[in-house]
């Protein structure tokens, strides 16, 4: 056995903060540094962020990554520590996603990605050439290690088993993998098959945070021979971890892949053992809230807010909204609105001031009814003998992003947008009203995951001894939009028990409408909420970004044209 002591960086980059970027980067080399490691790994594209998407066809833009690396291969010198980190690489007008070796203040070599994802939320062979350089592996400590970037380890009898049978003793994987529902079991069952076909334990590093609609839950991971995690990083959290890893010499002779040494000879090893460390993994429920909170801070922060505004209806949506916002940014930096018409119900009020006590957020109360009066006034001759029904419902939301966006411009909050993926999927929200905003956050949460993720935030409450900070009424009651006299959703929409499940095979399952008919829908049902997600495709086309946690988003997954006649 050789023991070789890794650091796992699991940082959570700024898209386009070079600076930033490079000096979180210098910082963790010199961390790892300082408690013995032979070797820290960052995530993949480190130090532009990932996604760089068009940043990375400016010139100015990689002429900037160049000067990091500078910074970061100079950051080497005199340590005893070998950093493999990610950035953009250009040679001879083409630019690849890669990986550079610093050792000892230089760039001692490069690796560049092999497998392109392009695909979902992927769009890489629009930005990078296809690395195909002979494949070496890179001495550290007395270990032949093997370098992949992310999609890299997703293909088998690709570069790891090619690297494996010549002769890696260890995998690291450079990676920006954003999280999904299921994503981390789906990860370690690919990093098993990729540890049986390369014969020794893999790395696994992986960024953390939000960007846009994408985030990255980290949950980087060590994986022995036996294919059993033996290290694993908390999930949705920055950290750099120190592992010792017993490395088992490899029963073949001598490594058929060309073997580059490029650890200081001044490196000492380890005299105490770096403690274990694996982190449980979260049950489904609290994985998605926690990717909510952390995508939701991130979006604020890193686009300068720091304080959001939130029009709180007395319903669970709006509820939850308010309850991850408080998680994210403190209940002091969440500020909710009341906006009452002559429809909503006194329970309604009533449940928005109980949610806002129990979270310890601000309220204020703006009655819309001047305003609604006032409008529909104005619009009485042109309106003469027309019945307004929807016309009117849809003034009502309007008017209330008004009032919301007027406090978003005043004080600079962040306007966050309450409708969920089961109303966004079919168009039941107003186009320029409560679909307005700067960030959906649960955009992508369908309306039973809604009422699941209220339940489990109140379990956790009362599990620590707090009061649940969602109201029981919130949950209980029949869901409103109310903006007519006894409005229900269930008036408009088939009861979430049957929609969320007839979407989720339609949108995110590609299922035909014959499909749907087969797997047991009522074709008339089936018939109509095709009909209605096809038809609101131009209305979320103009929606805010809203975070990712399902296999299929709204947004960068799902790109369906507005004038679209197919119908199947």
């Amino acid at each position: 056995m050789t023991l070789l002591r890794l650091g796992i960086a699991q940082l959570n980059p700024v898209v386009g903060d070079l600076t930033g970027n490079t000096d979180r980067v210098v910082s963790a080399i010199a961390d790892a540094n300082r408690q013995g490691c032979a070797l820290v790994v960052f995530p993949e594209l480190v130090l532009s962020g990932y996604p760089p998407e068009d940043l990375v066809l400016r010139p100015a833009f990689i002429e900037g990554m160049g000067a990091s690396l500078g910074v970061v291969a100079g950051a080497t010198a005199g340590l005893d520590t070998v950093a493999v980190v990610g950035f953009v690489d250009e040679r001879d007008g083409a630019r690849f996603n890669a990986a550079a070796v610093c050792a000892a203040g230089e760039v001692v070599g490069t690796y560049h990605k092999r497998q392109l994802p392009n695909y979902a939320v992927f769009d890489e062979q629009r930005y990078f050439a296809v690395g195909a350089e002979p494949l070496v592996l890179w001495e550290v400590g007395g270990v032949a290690v093997g370098i992949t970037i992310c999609e890299d380890v997703w293909v088998a009898n690709g570069p790891s088993r090619q690297l494996g049978e010549g002769g890696a003793e260890v995998l690291v994987n450079l990676n920006g993998s954003p999280y999904h529902q299921g994503k981390v079991a789906e990860r370690e069952r690919v990093l098993a098959e990729r540890v049986a076909e390369a014969g020794c334990p893999v790395v696994y590093v992986n960024q953390v945070g939000g960007q846009d609609e994408l985030i990255f839950d980290g949950t980087s991971l060590v994986m022995d021979t036996n294919a059993t995690v033996i290290h694993r990083l908390p999930a949705f959290a920055e950290e750099l971890s120190v592992v010792d890893l017993e490395v088992p010499a490899r029963e073949t002779g001598a490594p058929s892949l060309p073997v580059v040494p490029v650890t200081p000879p001044a490196h000492r090893r380890p005299t105490h053992p770096a403690p274990p460390h694996l982190t449980d993994v979260l049950s489904p429920t609290d994985e998605v809230y926690a990717a909510l909170v952390l995508g939701t801070r991130d979006y604020a922060r890193k686009n300068g807010f720091s304080e959001v505004v939130i029009g709180l209806s007395g319903g669970v949506d709006s509820s939850l909204v308010a309850a991850i916002a408080a998680d994210a940014l403190g209940p002091d930096k969440v500020h909710g609105v009341a906006m009452p018409s002559r429809y909503s119900s006194d329970h309604s009020v009533a449940d928005a001031t109980d949610l806002a006590d129990r979270l310890g957020i601000g309220l204020r109360t703006i009655r819309i009814e001047p305003a609604h009066q006032a409008f529909l006034d104005m619009l009485a001759d042109s309106f003469s003998g027309a019945s307004l029904g929807l016309t009117e419902e849809n003034l009502q939301s309007r008017i209330r992003a008004v009032v919301l966006m007027a406090l978003s411009n005043q004080f600079n909050w962040l306007l966050l947008t309450t409708s969920n993926k089961s109303e966004s999927a079919v168009g039941y929200s107003t186009l320029y009203g409560d679909s307005a905003g700067g960030l959906a956050v649960i955009k992508d949460v369908p309306k039973l995951l809604v009422y699941e993720l209220c339940r489990r935030r109140n379990e956790v409450a009362v599990a620590a001894g707090d009061a649940p900070p969602i109201p029981g009424s919130v949950i209980t009651k029949p869901p409103s939009a109310e903006l007519r006299p006894d409005q229900r959703d269930d008036q408009s929409l088939p009861p979430y028990e049957v929609l969320d499940p007839l979407l989720e095979a339609y949108v995110e399952r590609d299922k035909s409408v014959p499909d749907l008919v087969a797997g047991g829908f009522d074709e008339g049902t089936a018939r109509r909420i095709a009909r209605l997600v096809d038809s609101a495709e131009y209305k979320r086309r103009q929606s805010p970004p809203g975070l990712r946690v399902t296999t299929k988003a709204f947004g960068k997954d799902r790109r369906l044209p507005i004038t679209n006649a197919f119908r199947g």
